[in-house]
């Protein structure tokens, strides 16, 4: 070997390998793509219209802003905490069949909206929820969501909306006709002097008692002032990047009377885990995961673990355990479920590999050359018995499906757009936009030492003009033939860049294929209507319950459809999981070619008015059905 050669070798051949083994984890860490023709072959399948949501008029209602007065101790990063309120929820509001009804938390206002959605008629004018006179101050307050329900059990909808600087209020319909804001009286669910800083809130019968209780999801400590300009105390941040136990204490409000106009819920002191307890919350979901009728419940944490409590309570008596994941010897420790310390902020249900069990879709933040967590599918191993046990049956699959990577993410959402019996799913995303890149200063803070994260001295200054994740898009994951979800908003025409944060789903005209709302924050926000193509069969099954003279959504019933080739399709009636959107409390199972004359056994499962457990089968041809269910009798 000559010296020459030895001497190119010592100089250049370790600087190749090098160079060969970044090409090599480059290829690794890159998402797959299918072939294009698939792609395209996929994205047919789709098409949606957009249309603004309606807002308030310039130069009505509250001057607007895009920033939030913020106490002086945060002033620097008062974009960050601003940074999170926008929602909404699509519901039947006004009882004409469809869920054609929008309640939209507009965060330029500080408002709870409600009007009907775009394109189905002027039913209403747009108005505002009017908490007065219950206690409510601009200054140092801000709505963060918006939830309908029958909490009185009247038969009418409701709508609870959820703040940042005092607790929920529940505004209960007491007046029919034409919707409008006297038709709301505004009722405190909690005691309006506390401060409570919620991010999240659903509902479920958890005590399995037949009524529906609230599961509140809290950020900051009670009894901060956050949005306080004034304020003169002393304000501090998580205790951590990984395992911050210091923020708002999450509560179960179980629910005790009703009345008309009345409801009284039940401030459970213990219902958690002190770390469930005070984790620092921004996702809350609930559902049945083992069979019993009875929800777990899923708090998605930031700057801490997620926690899944099984649900082992009696009437009146709420026992919630927390259970954790199983390691295998290839998983890394952050993807066990429970032993995570990302960011979660949202959650959804369905199941994606077929064993008639729920799996779990979590929104973290995976942000490409930023902070790349991983969003969470937690897959079930098909064991539900393990979680009387304290284990968790589910291992993640989130990479191994394509949906691992998106960006900064907020509410996820399952649902089958095309009616092919394959759910697809989107994501709300973005943080804050501006021209300014705070990423390498975040990346300092969360290499540094832990102990500076509670104070906001040591944060990166995240003010207007700032960015950080703000010029992405909401991704549109589809199903492919090799199993893994693909992002085509591009190629359905729907890839936007948004500062997004609540999604809300629902068959809104009734034309048997699902639509969807985004929710965002500081900008106008979007409904989009689905105009797809050739969506196959659906199955639309309105399950509901005896309340006053009518009838209010069963929450929590569970439905199992038998297709002719033995395939099962699950789902359970949701009371409002996730972070700021919520979905119709309708289920939706997509049919493909399904035969529309040929009727398919149901298995629908449920508690009635009194706790009781039920089960009956039904026959159901495709379409749209409202199933009244009581005790054993109940009918279609």
């Amino acid at each position: 070997m000559s010296e020459t050669f030895r001497h190119w070798s010592r100089n250049w051949g370790t600087r190749l390998a090098a160079l060969a083994l970044i090409l090599i984890f480059y290829g690794f860490a890159r998402l797959p793509q299918a072939p294009e023709n698939e792609r395209k072959e996929l994205a047919s399948r789709f098409a949606f219209d957009r249309t603004p949501i309606p807002e308030m008029p310039e130069g009505q209602g509250p001057e607007r802003r895009t920033v939030r007065p913020v106490h002086p101790d945060l002033r620097e990063i008062a974009s960050w905490i601003s940074s999170v309120g926008a929602g909404v929820s699509l519901h039947d509001l006004d009882g004409d069949g469809l869920p054609n009804d929008f309640c939209s938390i507009d965060t330029r206002v500080d408002l709870a909206l409600v009007a009907p959605v775009p394109g189905t008629g002027d039913r209403y004018p747009l108005f505002a929820l009017d908490p007065a006179p219950r206690r409510f101050d601009r200054a140092t307050m801000a709505p963060m969501g918006c939830l309908p329900g029958d909490w009185n059990e009247d038969g009418r909808t409701d709508l609870l909306v959820y703040y940042w600087g005092r607790p929920p209020i529940a505004f209960l319909r007491v007046a029919d006709g034409p919707l409008a804001a006297a038709a709301f009286r505004p009722l405190d669910v909690a005691p309006a002097d506390e401060r409570w800083y919620t991010n999240a809130l659903t509902s479920a019968d958890v005590d399995g008692d037949g009524h529906l209780d609230l599961i509140v999801g809290n950020y900051f400590p009670d009894g901060a002032r956050i949005l306080d300009a004034q304020a003169t105390n002393r304000e501090h941040m998580h205790r951590s990047m990984s395992r911050s136990e210091n923020g708002g204490k999450n509560r179960l409000l179980l629910w005790q009377s009703a009345g008309p106009e009345q409801v009284a819920f039940r401030d459970v002191p213990d219902a958690f885990d002190p770390q469930t307890t005070f984790s620092w919350t921004l996702a809350v979901g609930a559902a049945d995961l083992d069979g019993d009728l009875r929800p777990e419940i899923y708090f998605g944490n930031d700057f801490g673990n997620d926690r899944l409590l099984s649900n082992r309570s009696t009437p009146g008596h709420p026992q919630l355990v927390a259970v954790e994941g199983e390691r295998r010897f290839t998983d890394p420790s952050s993807k066990v479920l429970g032993h995570d310390s990302f960011k979660g902020m949202g959650v959804d249900f369905a199941d994606l590999n077929g064993d008639g069990l729920l799996d779990i879709y979590v929104s973290n933040i995976a942000q490409n050359w930023a902070l790349e967590e991983s969003h969470f599918v937690w897959v079930s191993t098909g064991r539900p018995e393990k979680l009387q046990a304290g284990v968790a049956p589910y291992h993640d699959a989130g990479e191994a499906l394509g949906m691992s990577r998106s960006g900064w993410g907020w509410d996820a959402r399952f649902a089958d757009f095309d009616n092919d019996g394959v759910p697809e799913a989107i994501q709300a995303i973005g943080f804050v936009r501006g021209t300014k890149n705070r990423w390498p200063e975040l990346h300092e803070l969360a290499m540094g030492n832990d102990n500076n994260m509670r104070h906001p001295g040591a944060w990166p200054h995240v003010k207007p003009g700032d960015d950080l994740s703000g010029h992405l898009h909401n991704p549109f994951f589809v199903r492919a033939k090799d199993g893994r979800y693909y992002d085509l908003a591009a190629e359905v025409g729907i890839d936007d860049s948004l500062i997004s944060r609540g999604l809300g789903v629902a068959d809104v005209d009734g034309d048997g294929d699902l639509d969807f709302a985004v929710a965002n924050q500081w900008e106008r926000s979007w409904f989009y209507r689905n105009e797809a193509r050739k969506p196959g069969a659906l199955l639309a099954l309105d399950l509901r319950l005896p309340a006053g003279a009518g009838t209010r959504p069963a929450i929590g019933a569970a439905a199992t459809v038998v297709l002719p080739d033995g395939t099962r399709h699950v789902a359970q009636v949701d009371g409002g999981s996730g972070h700021s959107g919520k979905r119709e409390p309708v289920l939706y199972f997509g049919l493909g070619a399904a035969d529309p004359s040929l009727p398919l056994p149901v298995e629908i499962q449920w508690r009635d008015t009194t706790g009781r457990a039920q089960r009956r089968t039904f026959q159901f041809t495709p379409g749209r059905h409202t199933v009244r269910l009581g005790g054993t009798e109940g009918g279609a």
